[in-house]
Protein backbone atom coordinates (compact mmCIF):
# COMPACT_ATOMS: atom_id res chain seq x y z
CA UNK A 1 0.00 0.00 0.00
CA UNK A 2 1.31 3.54 -1.04
CA UNK A 3 -0.11 6.68 0.73
CA UNK A 4 -0.65 10.00 -0.93
CA UNK A 5 -3.26 12.61 -0.96
CA UNK A 6 -6.31 12.42 -2.47
CA UNK A 7 -7.09 15.09 -5.44
CA UNK A 8 -9.91 13.60 -6.70
CA UNK A 9 -12.36 11.03 -4.97
CA UNK A 10 -13.25 7.81 -6.28
CA UNK A 11 -11.53 4.33 -7.06
CA UNK A 12 -10.60 3.01 -10.00
CA UNK A 13 -8.74 -0.78 -11.15
CA UNK A 14 -6.65 -0.74 -14.05
CA UNK A 15 -3.32 -1.44 -15.90
CA UNK A 16 -0.19 0.98 -15.27
CA UNK A 17 0.27 3.82 -18.07
CA UNK A 18 3.84 4.65 -16.69
CA UNK A 19 4.27 8.21 -18.80
CA UNK A 20 7.85 8.98 -18.07
CA UNK A 21 9.59 12.32 -17.43
CA UNK A 22 10.75 14.19 -20.33
CA UNK A 23 14.20 14.05 -20.54
CA UNK A 24 15.90 17.49 -21.27
CA UNK A 25 20.09 17.26 -21.03
CA UNK A 26 21.08 20.69 -20.94
CA UNK A 27 25.04 21.59 -20.75
CA UNK A 28 26.95 24.76 -20.55
CA UNK A 29 28.34 25.42 -23.88
CA UNK A 30 30.47 28.76 -24.33
CA UNK A 31 29.04 30.87 -27.38
CA UNK A 32 30.41 33.61 -29.91
CA UNK A 33 27.46 34.20 -31.64
CA UNK A 34 24.95 36.22 -29.35
CA UNK A 35 22.23 37.27 -31.77
CA UNK A 36 22.12 33.67 -33.20
CA UNK A 37 21.19 32.17 -29.47
CA UNK A 38 18.65 35.24 -28.87
CA UNK A 39 17.30 34.11 -32.60
CA UNK A 40 17.24 30.26 -31.72
CA UNK A 41 15.17 31.75 -28.61
CA UNK A 42 12.89 33.83 -30.55
CA UNK A 43 11.79 30.91 -32.97
CA UNK A 44 11.61 28.46 -30.18
CA UNK A 45 8.84 30.91 -28.55
CA UNK A 46 7.59 31.27 -31.63
CA UNK A 47 6.63 27.61 -32.12
CA UNK A 48 5.82 27.17 -28.43
CA UNK A 49 3.13 29.68 -28.97
CA UNK A 50 1.44 28.01 -31.59
CA UNK A 51 1.91 24.86 -30.21
CA UNK A 52 0.29 26.30 -26.56
CA UNK A 53 -2.62 27.19 -28.56
CA UNK A 54 -3.39 24.10 -30.31
CA UNK A 55 -3.39 22.36 -26.74
CA UNK A 56 -6.02 25.36 -25.33
CA UNK A 57 -8.17 24.34 -28.10
CA UNK A 58 -8.08 20.68 -27.56
CA UNK A 59 -8.41 21.38 -23.59
CA UNK A 60 -11.62 23.20 -24.44
CA UNK A 61 -13.47 20.40 -25.76
CA UNK A 62 -11.62 17.91 -23.21
CA UNK A 63 -12.18 19.72 -20.03
CA UNK A 64 -14.26 22.74 -20.80
CA UNK A 65 -13.34 26.57 -21.71
CA UNK A 66 -12.49 27.18 -17.53
CA UNK A 67 -9.57 24.62 -17.34
CA UNK A 68 -8.46 25.77 -20.65
CA UNK A 69 -7.77 29.14 -19.69
CA UNK A 70 -5.23 27.58 -17.88
CA UNK A 71 -2.76 27.80 -21.35
CA UNK A 72 -3.97 31.51 -21.46
CA UNK A 73 -1.58 31.85 -18.30
CA UNK A 74 0.84 29.85 -20.15
CA UNK A 75 0.86 32.02 -23.13
CA UNK A 76 1.75 35.51 -20.52
CA UNK A 77 4.66 33.52 -19.50
CA UNK A 78 6.06 32.63 -22.72
CA UNK A 79 5.66 36.30 -23.56
CA UNK A 80 7.01 36.95 -20.37
CA UNK A 81 9.26 40.68 -20.86
CA UNK A 82 10.74 39.97 -17.46
CA UNK A 83 11.68 35.95 -18.25
CA UNK A 84 12.80 36.72 -21.94
CA UNK A 85 15.29 39.46 -20.55
CA UNK A 86 16.39 37.27 -17.95
CA UNK A 87 17.56 34.75 -20.59
CA UNK A 88 18.78 36.70 -22.92
CA UNK A 89 20.82 38.68 -20.24
CA UNK A 90 22.45 35.15 -19.05
CA UNK A 91 23.44 34.55 -22.37
CA UNK A 92 25.22 38.08 -22.79
CA UNK A 93 26.87 38.01 -19.70
CA UNK A 94 28.16 34.15 -19.30
CA UNK A 95 28.42 33.91 -23.17
CA UNK A 96 26.56 30.54 -22.96
CA UNK A 97 24.16 28.88 -24.60
CA UNK A 98 20.14 29.86 -25.10
CA UNK A 99 19.60 26.25 -23.72
CA UNK A 100 21.65 26.55 -20.33
CA UNK A 101 20.27 30.11 -19.98
CA UNK A 102 16.84 29.29 -20.23
CA UNK A 103 17.55 26.45 -17.53
CA UNK A 104 18.83 28.97 -14.89
CA UNK A 105 16.39 31.32 -15.79
CA UNK A 106 13.78 28.04 -14.94
CA UNK A 107 15.62 27.32 -11.32
CA UNK A 108 15.39 30.86 -10.90
CA UNK A 109 11.75 31.35 -11.06
CA UNK A 110 10.90 27.98 -9.72
CA UNK A 111 12.56 28.89 -6.67
CA UNK A 112 10.83 31.55 -6.03
CA UNK A 113 7.52 29.71 -6.16
CA UNK A 114 8.29 27.11 -4.68
CA UNK A 115 9.28 28.78 -1.31
CA UNK A 116 6.56 30.51 -0.93
CA UNK A 117 4.08 29.45 1.92
CA UNK A 118 0.66 29.37 0.13
CA UNK A 119 -0.16 25.89 -1.50
CA UNK A 120 -1.73 27.38 -4.91
CA UNK A 121 1.58 29.59 -5.40
CA UNK A 122 4.17 26.56 -4.54
CA UNK A 123 2.02 24.57 -7.01
CA UNK A 124 2.47 27.55 -9.90
CA UNK A 125 5.93 26.19 -10.04
CA UNK A 126 4.94 23.38 -12.21
CA UNK A 127 3.38 25.58 -14.80
CA UNK A 128 7.07 27.59 -14.92
CA UNK A 129 8.08 23.96 -15.45
CA UNK A 130 5.54 22.94 -18.07
CA UNK A 131 6.09 26.01 -20.26
CA UNK A 132 10.25 25.80 -19.90
CA UNK A 133 10.66 22.60 -20.61
CA UNK A 134 8.40 22.95 -23.72
CA UNK A 135 10.54 25.68 -24.89
CA UNK A 136 13.54 23.40 -23.92
CA UNK A 137 12.56 20.49 -26.19
CA UNK A 138 12.12 22.68 -29.11
CA UNK A 139 15.66 24.02 -28.57
CA UNK A 140 17.21 20.29 -27.65
CA UNK A 141 14.25 19.36 -31.02
CA UNK A 142 12.75 16.80 -29.00
CA UNK A 143 8.97 15.47 -29.06
CA UNK A 144 6.89 15.99 -25.50
CA UNK A 145 4.49 13.37 -24.57
CA UNK A 146 1.25 13.28 -26.30
CA UNK A 147 -1.09 11.54 -23.79
CA UNK A 148 -4.05 11.77 -26.05
CA UNK A 149 -2.18 8.93 -28.56
CA UNK A 150 -3.26 6.69 -25.43
CA UNK A 151 -6.37 4.14 -27.29
CA UNK A 152 -7.16 1.38 -24.17
CA UNK A 153 -8.25 2.08 -20.23
CA UNK A 154 -5.03 2.73 -18.43
CA UNK A 155 -4.46 4.75 -15.09
CA UNK A 156 -1.84 7.16 -15.64
CA UNK A 157 1.34 6.77 -13.04
CA UNK A 158 4.26 9.73 -13.51
CA UNK A 159 6.36 11.57 -11.32
CA UNK A 160 4.05 14.38 -12.13
CA UNK A 161 1.46 15.75 -14.60
CA UNK A 162 2.07 18.97 -16.34
CA UNK A 163 -1.75 20.99 -17.02
CA UNK A 164 -0.97 20.51 -21.10
CA UNK A 165 -0.40 16.88 -19.95
CA UNK A 166 -3.67 16.63 -18.15
CA UNK A 167 -5.95 18.56 -20.82
CA UNK A 168 -5.27 15.87 -22.93
CA UNK A 169 -6.82 13.17 -21.00
CA UNK A 170 -9.59 11.53 -22.44
CA UNK A 171 -11.72 10.66 -19.27
CA UNK A 172 -13.32 7.49 -21.29
CA UNK A 173 -9.61 5.61 -21.42
CA UNK A 174 -8.07 7.38 -18.32
CA UNK A 175 -9.77 5.67 -15.38
CA UNK A 176 -7.54 7.87 -13.09
CA UNK A 177 -3.82 8.81 -12.44
CA UNK A 178 -0.89 8.88 -9.64
CA UNK A 179 1.79 11.08 -9.20
CA UNK A 180 5.00 11.21 -7.01
CA UNK A 181 4.78 14.96 -6.73
CA UNK A 182 1.68 17.61 -6.35
CA UNK A 183 -1.26 19.09 -4.32
CA UNK A 184 -4.90 19.35 -3.80
CA UNK A 185 -4.32 23.01 -5.59
CA UNK A 186 -2.25 21.84 -8.69
CA UNK A 187 -3.73 22.46 -12.33
CA UNK A 188 -3.44 18.48 -12.50
CA UNK A 189 -5.84 18.02 -9.58
CA UNK A 190 -8.41 20.97 -10.26
CA UNK A 191 -8.38 19.23 -13.62
CA UNK A 192 -8.89 15.65 -12.62
CA UNK A 193 -11.87 16.62 -10.12
CA UNK A 194 -13.25 18.37 -13.44
CA UNK A 195 -12.90 15.19 -15.23
CA UNK A 196 -14.63 13.37 -12.23
CA UNK A 197 -11.66 10.48 -12.67
CA UNK A 198 -10.12 9.28 -9.42
CA UNK A 199 -6.17 11.12 -8.61
CA UNK A 200 -4.11 10.34 -5.79
CA UNK A 201 -0.81 12.69 -5.68
CA UNK A 202 1.84 13.49 -3.63
CA UNK A 203 2.68 9.98 -2.96
CA UNK A 204 6.42 10.64 -3.30
CA UNK A 205 7.47 7.13 -4.50
CA UNK A 206 4.65 5.40 -7.01
CA UNK A 207 7.01 5.25 -10.32
CA UNK A 208 9.27 3.54 -8.12
CA UNK A 209 7.51 0.95 -6.99
CA UNK A 210 5.94 -0.06 -10.89
CA UNK A 211 6.70 -0.89 -14.02
CA UNK A 212 4.65 0.05 -17.25
CA UNK A 213 1.61 -2.71 -17.78
CA UNK A 214 1.07 -3.39 -14.05
CA UNK A 215 -2.03 -3.77 -12.20
CA UNK A 216 -2.86 -0.98 -9.70
CA UNK A 217 -6.68 -0.04 -7.44
CA UNK A 218 -6.85 3.50 -6.69
CA UNK A 219 -8.49 4.31 -3.59
CA UNK A 220 -8.86 8.16 -3.66
CA UNK A 221 -11.66 8.29 -0.53
CA UNK A 222 -8.54 7.30 1.65
CA UNK A 223 -5.81 8.28 -0.51
CA UNK A 224 -3.73 5.07 -0.99
CA UNK A 225 -2.74 3.09 -4.03
CA UNK A 226 -2.42 -1.02 -4.35
CA UNK A 227 0.29 -2.34 -6.70
CA UNK A 228 -0.31 -5.96 -8.15
CA UNK A 229 -3.73 -6.47 -5.67
CA UNK A 230 -4.51 -9.75 -5.47
CA UNK A 231 -8.36 -11.02 -6.91
CA UNK A 232 -9.81 -10.74 -3.41
CA UNK A 233 -8.83 -7.07 -3.68
CA UNK A 234 -9.88 -6.72 -6.97
CA UNK A 235 -13.57 -8.00 -6.61
CA UNK A 236 -13.69 -5.82 -3.47
CA UNK A 237 -12.61 -2.74 -5.42
CA UNK A 238 -14.78 -3.64 -8.12
CA UNK A 239 -17.99 -3.60 -5.63
CA UNK A 240 -16.55 -0.39 -3.98
CA UNK A 241 -16.84 1.29 -7.48
CA UNK A 242 -20.56 0.30 -7.86
CA UNK A 243 -21.10 1.53 -4.27
CA UNK A 244 -19.58 4.67 -4.84
CA UNK A 245 -21.54 5.61 -7.77
CA UNK A 246 -25.02 4.59 -6.02
CA UNK A 247 -23.41 6.84 -3.57
CA UNK A 248 -22.70 9.63 -5.95
CA UNK A 249 -26.36 9.52 -7.50
CA UNK A 250 -27.74 9.93 -3.94
CA UNK A 251 -25.75 12.77 -3.46
CA UNK A 252 -26.85 14.39 -6.72
CA UNK A 253 -30.78 14.29 -5.67
CA UNK A 254 -29.27 16.95 -3.02
CA UNK A 255 -28.14 19.23 -5.62
CA UNK A 256 -31.13 21.97 -5.09
CA UNK A 257 -32.05 21.13 -1.62
CA UNK A 258 -31.56 23.19 1.24
CA UNK A 259 -28.57 22.06 4.06
CA UNK A 260 -30.91 21.09 7.21
CA UNK A 261 -29.74 18.68 9.95
CA UNK A 262 -31.88 15.56 11.28
CA UNK A 263 -33.55 17.93 13.98
CA UNK A 264 -34.25 20.49 11.25
CA UNK A 265 -31.62 23.04 11.94
CA UNK A 266 -30.73 25.03 8.87
CA UNK A 267 -26.78 24.66 8.44
CA UNK A 268 -25.42 26.96 5.48
CA UNK A 269 -22.62 24.92 3.10
CA UNK A 270 -21.00 27.73 0.81
CA UNK A 271 -18.11 26.77 -1.73
CA UNK A 272 -14.40 28.31 -1.39
CA UNK A 273 -13.14 30.04 -4.81
CA UNK A 274 -9.93 31.25 -6.62
CA UNK A 275 -11.70 32.82 -9.68
CA UNK A 276 -15.16 33.28 -11.30
CA UNK A 277 -13.40 29.86 -13.82
CA UNK A 278 -14.64 28.35 -10.38
CA UNK A 279 -18.34 29.48 -10.39
CA UNK A 280 -19.39 26.39 -12.53
CA UNK A 281 -18.48 23.53 -10.13
CA UNK A 282 -20.20 25.76 -6.78
CA UNK A 283 -23.46 25.99 -9.13
CA UNK A 284 -23.35 22.11 -10.67
CA UNK A 285 -22.83 21.51 -6.30
CA UNK A 286 -25.60 23.15 -4.93
CA UNK A 287 -23.90 25.54 -2.73
CA UNK A 288 -25.87 28.10 -0.57
CA UNK A 289 -23.11 31.12 -1.18
CA UNK A 290 -19.78 31.71 -1.46
CA UNK A 291 -18.36 31.60 2.03
CA UNK A 292 -14.14 32.83 0.64
CA UNK A 293 -13.30 34.10 -2.24
CA UNK A 294 -9.27 34.04 -2.89
CA UNK A 295 -8.85 37.20 -4.51
CA UNK A 296 -5.20 37.05 -4.76
CA UNK A 297 -5.41 34.66 -7.52
CA UNK A 298 -6.67 37.61 -9.38
CA UNK A 299 -3.15 39.12 -9.25
CA UNK A 300 -1.30 35.91 -10.17
CA UNK A 301 -0.28 34.28 -13.74
CA UNK A 302 0.61 38.06 -14.96
CA UNK A 303 2.81 40.49 -15.42
CA UNK A 304 1.48 43.62 -13.33
CA UNK A 305 -1.12 43.97 -10.81
CA UNK A 306 -4.91 44.12 -12.15
CA UNK A 307 -6.54 47.40 -13.04
CA UNK A 308 -9.74 48.49 -11.31
CA UNK A 309 -11.78 47.47 -14.44
CA UNK A 310 -10.45 44.01 -14.77
CA UNK A 311 -11.17 43.20 -10.80
CA UNK A 312 -14.76 44.76 -11.44
CA UNK A 313 -15.59 42.39 -14.19
CA UNK A 314 -14.14 39.53 -11.93
CA UNK A 315 -16.15 40.23 -8.90
CA UNK A 316 -19.47 41.31 -11.05
CA UNK A 317 -19.67 38.27 -12.21
CA UNK A 318 -19.21 35.99 -9.37
CA UNK A 319 -21.58 38.24 -7.55
CA UNK A 320 -24.03 38.67 -10.35
CA UNK A 321 -23.83 34.47 -10.90
CA UNK A 322 -24.87 33.83 -7.13
CA UNK A 323 -27.84 36.07 -7.18
CA UNK A 324 -28.91 37.22 -3.73
CA UNK A 325 -26.96 34.38 -2.22
CA UNK A 326 -24.17 35.48 0.20
CA UNK A 327 -20.63 36.15 -1.98
CA UNK A 328 -17.75 36.57 0.84
CA UNK A 329 -14.73 37.83 -0.75
CA UNK A 330 -11.37 38.06 1.09
CA UNK A 331 -9.04 40.90 0.52
CA UNK A 332 -5.95 40.42 -0.92
CA UNK A 333 -3.82 37.60 0.96
CA UNK A 334 -0.10 38.38 -0.48
CA UNK A 335 3.34 39.73 0.20
CA UNK A 336 6.47 38.39 2.12
CA UNK A 337 6.27 34.78 1.59
CA UNK A 338 3.94 34.51 -1.45
CA UNK A 339 5.69 36.92 -3.96
CA UNK A 340 4.45 38.52 -7.18
CA UNK A 341 7.22 39.06 -9.74
CA UNK A 342 6.35 42.61 -10.42
CA UNK A 343 6.39 43.75 -6.71
CA UNK A 344 9.46 43.86 -4.99
CA UNK A 345 8.71 42.81 -1.17
CA UNK A 346 11.86 42.96 0.83
CA UNK A 347 13.24 39.72 2.01
CA UNK A 348 12.67 39.05 5.50
CA UNK A 349 14.05 36.30 8.10
CA UNK A 350 10.79 34.74 8.51
CA UNK A 351 7.89 35.96 5.92
CA UNK A 352 5.41 33.72 7.60
CA UNK A 353 5.46 35.89 10.27
CA UNK A 354 5.87 39.15 8.15
CA UNK A 355 4.50 41.73 5.85
CA UNK A 356 1.76 40.41 3.79
CA UNK A 357 -2.07 40.45 3.58
CA UNK A 358 -3.80 43.32 5.40
CA UNK A 359 -0.65 44.76 7.03
CA UNK A 360 0.96 45.19 3.20
CA UNK A 361 -2.84 46.42 1.92
CA UNK A 362 -2.44 49.40 5.03
CA UNK A 363 0.91 50.04 3.84
CA UNK A 364 0.23 50.01 0.50
CA UNK A 365 -3.02 51.78 -0.15
CA UNK A 366 -2.84 52.58 -4.09
CA UNK A 367 -3.14 48.86 -4.10
CA UNK A 368 -5.50 47.97 -1.78
CA UNK A 369 -7.82 51.21 -2.69
CA UNK A 370 -7.95 49.45 -6.29
CA UNK A 371 -8.91 46.57 -5.13
CA UNK A 372 -11.89 48.31 -2.49
CA UNK A 373 -13.07 50.42 -5.31
CA UNK A 374 -13.28 47.45 -7.69
CA UNK A 375 -15.61 45.15 -4.73
CA UNK A 376 -17.71 48.33 -3.93
CA UNK A 377 -18.43 48.77 -7.45
CA UNK A 378 -19.24 45.20 -8.03
CA UNK A 379 -21.37 45.31 -5.01
CA UNK A 380 -24.68 46.11 -6.85
CA UNK A 381 -24.71 42.69 -8.23
CA UNK A 382 -25.22 40.53 -5.54
CA UNK A 383 -24.67 40.39 -1.93
CA UNK A 384 -21.18 41.67 -1.17
CA UNK A 385 -19.54 40.81 2.13
CA UNK A 386 -15.80 41.82 2.56
CA UNK A 387 -13.19 40.68 5.17
CA UNK A 388 -9.88 40.89 5.70
CA UNK A 389 -7.06 38.44 6.23
CA UNK A 390 -4.59 38.18 8.89
CA UNK A 391 -5.76 40.81 11.42
CA UNK A 392 -3.86 40.72 14.56
CA UNK A 393 -5.32 43.18 17.11
CA UNK A 394 -8.13 45.64 17.03
CA UNK A 395 -6.59 48.33 15.72
CA UNK A 396 -5.94 47.08 12.11
CA UNK A 397 -9.45 45.91 11.79
CA UNK A 398 -10.29 49.43 12.61
CA UNK A 399 -8.03 50.69 10.03
CA UNK A 400 -8.81 48.50 7.62
CA UNK A 401 -12.55 49.11 7.87
CA UNK A 402 -12.47 53.10 8.23
CA UNK A 403 -10.19 53.22 5.20
CA UNK A 404 -13.07 50.92 3.32
CA UNK A 405 -15.34 52.97 4.56
CA UNK A 406 -13.50 56.32 3.10
CA UNK A 407 -13.20 54.45 -0.21
CA UNK A 408 -17.62 53.99 -0.33
CA UNK A 409 -17.80 57.88 0.27
CA UNK A 410 -15.72 58.89 -2.39
CA UNK A 411 -17.24 56.69 -4.75
CA UNK A 412 -20.15 57.93 -4.03
CA UNK A 413 -19.36 61.56 -4.78
CA UNK A 414 -18.24 60.27 -8.02
CA UNK A 415 -21.53 59.28 -8.81
CA UNK A 416 -21.17 55.49 -8.12
CA UNK A 417 -23.80 53.21 -6.83
CA UNK A 418 -23.04 50.94 -3.86
CA UNK A 419 -25.04 48.50 -1.45
CA UNK A 420 -25.61 49.68 1.68
CA UNK A 421 -26.08 46.32 2.84
CA UNK A 422 -22.07 45.00 3.08
CA UNK A 423 -21.33 43.46 6.04
CA UNK A 424 -17.70 43.74 7.28
CA UNK A 425 -15.92 41.18 8.48
CA UNK A 426 -12.29 39.82 9.31
CA UNK A 427 -10.56 36.08 9.25
CA UNK A 428 -9.63 34.72 12.65
CA UNK A 429 -6.29 33.23 11.73
CA UNK A 430 -3.80 34.68 14.61
CA UNK A 431 -4.55 33.09 18.17
CA UNK A 432 -4.42 36.39 19.42
CA UNK A 433 -7.65 37.27 17.25
CA UNK A 434 -9.28 33.81 18.60
CA UNK A 435 -7.89 35.16 22.24
CA UNK A 436 -9.85 38.46 22.41
CA UNK A 437 -12.59 37.32 20.58
CA UNK A 438 -15.25 38.64 22.28
CA UNK A 439 -13.95 42.41 21.98
CA UNK A 440 -13.29 41.98 18.29
CA UNK A 441 -17.33 40.51 18.02
CA UNK A 442 -18.03 44.41 18.91
CA UNK A 443 -16.51 46.06 15.67
CA UNK A 444 -17.18 43.08 13.04
CA UNK A 445 -19.78 42.20 11.76
CA UNK A 446 -19.08 38.30 10.89
CA UNK A 447 -15.39 36.34 11.47
CA UNK A 448 -14.30 33.51 9.07
CA UNK A 449 -12.02 30.73 11.28
CA UNK A 450 -9.78 30.48 8.59
CA UNK A 451 -8.09 26.64 10.15
CA UNK A 452 -4.98 26.22 7.81
CA UNK A 453 -3.10 29.14 9.37
CA UNK A 454 -4.69 28.68 12.64
CA UNK A 455 -3.13 25.65 13.37
CA UNK A 456 0.40 26.42 12.17
CA UNK A 457 0.36 29.52 14.22
CA UNK A 458 -1.60 27.61 17.03
CA UNK A 459 1.00 24.87 17.14
CA UNK A 460 4.04 26.68 16.00
CA UNK A 461 4.54 24.59 12.75
CA UNK A 462 4.83 25.16 8.93
CA UNK A 463 2.26 23.49 7.48
CA UNK A 464 4.96 22.72 4.43
CA UNK A 465 7.37 21.49 6.76
CA UNK A 466 7.48 17.51 6.49
CA UNK A 467 9.81 17.31 9.67
CA UNK A 468 6.75 19.11 11.51
CA UNK A 469 3.78 17.90 9.70
CA UNK A 470 2.53 15.88 12.64
CA UNK A 471 1.80 18.74 14.57
CA UNK A 472 -0.97 19.39 11.57
CA UNK A 473 -3.74 18.37 14.18
CA UNK A 474 -7.13 20.23 13.15
CA UNK A 475 -9.06 17.98 15.84
CA UNK A 476 -6.65 19.12 19.06
CA UNK A 477 -8.54 19.93 21.75
CA UNK A 478 -6.24 23.59 22.04
CA UNK A 479 -7.50 24.06 18.64
CA UNK A 480 -11.22 23.08 19.52
CA UNK A 481 -11.31 25.23 21.94
CA UNK A 482 -10.41 28.46 19.92
CA UNK A 483 -12.64 28.28 17.62
CA UNK A 484 -15.19 27.34 20.36
CA UNK A 485 -14.28 30.48 21.89
CA UNK A 486 -14.63 32.67 18.78
CA UNK A 487 -18.31 30.84 18.10
CA UNK A 488 -19.56 32.13 21.49
CA UNK A 489 -18.29 35.82 21.56
CA UNK A 490 -19.89 36.02 18.12
CA UNK A 491 -22.92 34.34 19.19
CA UNK A 492 -22.99 36.53 22.80
CA UNK A 493 -23.12 39.49 20.21
CA UNK A 494 -25.35 38.40 18.08
CA UNK A 495 -22.57 38.07 15.20
CA UNK A 496 -22.12 34.74 12.72
CA UNK A 497 -19.19 32.74 12.46
CA UNK A 498 -18.19 30.46 9.61
CA UNK A 499 -14.60 28.32 8.73
CA UNK A 500 -12.98 28.48 4.61
CA UNK A 501 -10.35 26.58 6.14
CA UNK A 502 -9.92 22.33 4.83
CA UNK A 503 -11.14 21.40 8.21
CA UNK A 504 -15.00 22.49 6.87
CA UNK A 505 -15.10 19.90 5.01
CA UNK A 506 -13.08 17.16 6.90
CA UNK A 507 -15.89 14.51 8.20
CA UNK A 508 -14.89 13.78 11.16
CA UNK A 509 -14.49 17.94 12.08
CA UNK A 510 -17.76 18.18 11.06
CA UNK A 511 -20.03 16.83 13.66
CA UNK A 512 -17.75 18.74 16.40
CA UNK A 513 -18.38 21.94 14.46
CA UNK A 514 -21.90 21.45 14.19
CA UNK A 515 -22.14 21.21 18.55
CA UNK A 516 -19.85 24.02 18.96
CA UNK A 517 -22.17 26.14 17.01
CA UNK A 518 -20.71 26.96 13.76
CA UNK A 519 -22.92 29.15 11.42
CA UNK A 520 -20.99 28.68 8.09
CA UNK A 521 -19.02 25.65 6.17
CA UNK A 522 -17.34 26.49 3.24
CA UNK A 523 -15.18 24.39 1.21
CA UNK A 524 -14.05 23.11 -2.01
CA UNK A 525 -17.08 22.45 -4.06
CA UNK A 526 -16.99 18.70 -4.38
CA UNK A 527 -17.47 18.24 -0.72
CA UNK A 528 -20.84 19.99 -0.36
CA UNK A 529 -22.89 17.79 -1.36
CA UNK A 530 -20.90 14.55 0.71
CA UNK A 531 -21.32 17.47 4.07
CA UNK A 532 -24.86 18.27 3.10
CA UNK A 533 -25.55 14.12 3.19
CA UNK A 534 -23.62 13.82 6.35
CA UNK A 535 -25.30 16.85 8.21
CA UNK A 536 -28.83 15.59 7.45
CA UNK A 537 -28.39 12.40 9.52
CA UNK A 538 -26.56 14.42 12.17
CA UNK A 539 -28.81 16.11 14.93
CA UNK A 540 -27.43 18.97 15.84
CA UNK A 541 -28.96 18.47 19.90
CA UNK A 542 -26.86 15.75 20.16
CA UNK A 543 -23.76 17.11 18.60
CA UNK A 544 -23.79 20.00 21.25
CA UNK A 545 -22.78 16.61 23.92
CA UNK A 546 -20.12 15.98 21.31
CA UNK A 547 -18.38 19.13 21.10
CA UNK A 548 -18.66 19.57 24.78
CA UNK A 549 -17.06 16.02 25.10
CA UNK A 550 -14.44 17.02 22.43
CA UNK A 551 -13.35 20.34 24.40
CA UNK A 552 -12.36 17.96 27.18
CA UNK A 553 -10.36 15.54 25.65
CA UNK A 554 -6.30 15.51 25.46
CA UNK A 555 -5.29 14.89 22.45
CA UNK A 556 -6.24 14.96 19.21
CA UNK A 557 -6.49 10.99 18.50
CA UNK A 558 -8.69 11.01 21.93
CA UNK A 559 -11.00 13.40 19.84
CA UNK A 560 -10.94 11.31 16.47
CA UNK A 561 -11.67 8.18 18.59
CA UNK A 562 -14.50 10.19 20.18
CA UNK A 563 -16.13 11.10 17.05
CA UNK A 564 -15.76 7.73 15.71
CA UNK A 565 -17.26 6.04 18.42
CA UNK A 566 -20.44 8.49 18.46
CA UNK A 567 -21.21 9.40 14.86
CA UNK A 568 -22.17 6.41 12.28
CA UNK A 569 -20.40 7.69 8.98
CA UNK A 570 -22.15 4.65 6.67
Amino acid sequence: MIKGITASQGYAIGKVYKLEELKLNVTKETITDVENEEKRLTDAIVACKKELKILREKAANNVGEDHAQIFDAHLLLVNDPDFVTQVIDIIKKDNVCVEYAVKQTREHFVAIFEAMDNEYMKERASDIKDVTNRILAKLLKINVHDPSSITSEVIIVSDDLTPSETSQLNKELVKGFITNVGGRTSHSAIMARSLEIPAIVGTKSITSHVKHGDFVIINAIDGFVIVNPNENEIMDYKNKIKEYEHQKQEWAQLKDTTTKTRDNVHVELAANIGTPNDLKGVLENGAEGIGLYRTEFLYMDRTELPTEEQQYDAYKKVLASMGNKPVVVRTLDIGGDKELPYLDFPKEMNPFLGYRAIRLCLKEKSIFETQLRALLRASTEGNLKIMFPMIATIDEFIEARDYLLSVKDKLFEEGYAVSEDIEIGMMVEIPSAALLADKFADVVDFFSIGTNDLIQYTFAADRMNEHVSYLYQPYNPSLLRLIDMVIQAAHAKGKWVGMCGEMAGDEIAVPILLGLGLDEFSMSSTSILPTRALLSKLSKEEMKQLGSEALKCRSANEVEQLVKATVKFK
